[in-house]
């Protein structure tokens, strides 16, 4: 079980944003990797990607992206930008770096595709060959509930919300990150 101050603390944040506030408290009830293919909220580090302080200062992990490894982090590409409205960016566990979404509403939304992200050097997405496809157990109730909380709808294109989220933040958030780690 996740526990919201300990999250917090983990974010470096005084106020939690409603909408991750809410996810933390589906995820204690749905369990976790059981309404998103490969995903869950989790207290992880990017410490083997870099060890520079800064690196670790704007970048907040906050989500296992993929039954392999990847993670979702949070970028504060701007100073005192609220959390909810920082891009998303996902770390590949065999490399890759991609932002993925402007926010975490967006990737709320592309968690109802119920499929993991797959991440490689040059970009990430989702696929779903619909032949094989099983539903995670609370799918249907993740999706009937983000409808419920935030008005929001499944999608079936989730490239769609990646390819927007890098036409506004790809080069700014590639140049950012060279300081750091080779891409």
């Amino acid at each position: 079980m996740l526990e919201t101050e300990k999250f917090k603390q983990h974010l470096g944040i005084a106020d939690m944003p409603k909408e991750l506030e809410l996810l933390i408290d589906f995820q204690n009830k749905a369990s976790f990797e059981n309404y998103s293919r490969g995903f869950g909220l989790y207290e992880n580090n990017l410490d083997h990607w870099s060890a520079a302080l800064e690196f670790k200062k704007r970048l907040k992990v906050f989500a296992q992206a993929n039954g392999s490894g990847s993670q979702y982090a949070f970028w504060e590409e701007e100073e005192g930008k609220k959390l909810n409205e920082m891009p998303v960016v996902v770390f590949g566990d065999e490399g890759g770096v991609h932002v993925v979404a402007k926010s975490m509403l967006e990737l709320m939304r592309l968690l109802t595709f119920d499929t993991e992200i797959s991440v490689y050097d040059d970009k990430a997405s989702f696929y779903k060959d619909k032949k094989y496809y099983v539903a995670t157990n609370n799918s249907s109730k993740y999706c009937s509930w983000l409808k419920e909380h935030f008005d929001l709808d499944s999608i079936q294109k989730p490239n769609d919300i990646i390819t927007a989220a890098q036409n506004e933040y790809k080069s700014k958030f590639d140049a950012w990150i060279k300081q750091y780690i080779d891409l």
